[in-house]
């Protein structure tokens, strides 16, 4: 059985080989080419299941520090700001990335070119604006015991079979004109 942290780090580690992916794929530029449309709407299926679950866990992180914090301090404070900021924007951008994919669906290779512009645009934000903080880090390595990790985590098997199979779509429908790009 893998550890939680190994669990968390798989998890991470594909959520940003899918990203890596597609930013690969939407700057080679699909040029109408209907084979990037399995790996685009797979690619925006994997984020869109992996990032509501990292959202939830934010969002249980930033409730369970409040609550186990001493004091309102100002780098509390500050913290916790930064974070809904951070969740918020995420939210923000991550909606017309999946309108995008949802055109995508709908309307085939005439939505390739906006879908590839709201995915580096969607990307460029996640780069720019999630991952690790310091703020946040610190304060809850600092106020949380492992049973909180666990918790937070929330990564049930059938999650973890899910966001696996989800991955492993999005890997199998990878164009041949990506593989060299993407391996």
């Amino acid at each position: 059985m893998t550890t939680l942290q190994e669990r968390i780090a798989g998890e991470r580690r594909r959520l940003r080989t899918i990203r890596q992916n597609m930013v690969a794929a939407v700057e080679k530029k699909s040029k109408g080419d209907e084979s990037f449309i399995p790996f685009y709407i797979a690619s925006a299926d994997y984020i869109d299941a992996t990032m509501l679950r990292l959202h939830e866990q934010d969002v249980k992180m930033g409730d369970m520090i409040r609550e186990k914090a001493d004091a309102v301090e100002d780098d509390i404070e500050t913290a916790m700001g930064q974070l809904e900021a951070r969740l918020k924007g995420a939210k923000a951008h991550l909606k017309p990335f999946l309108e995008a994919r949802d055109e995508l669906k709908e309307k085939g290779a005439e939505a390739l070119e906006h879908f590839e512009k709201v995915a580096k645009e969607y990307s460029d934000f996640i780069v720019a604006n999630m991952g690790h903080h310091d703020a946040t880090s610190d304060l809850s390595a600092k106020l949380f015991s492992m049973a909180d990790w666990e918790y937070m985590a929330g990564i049930t098997d059938e999650q973890l079979s899910e966001e696996e199979n989800l991955f492993e779509r999005a890997a199998a429908s990878t164009p041949d004109s990506l593989k060299h790009i993407t391996d």
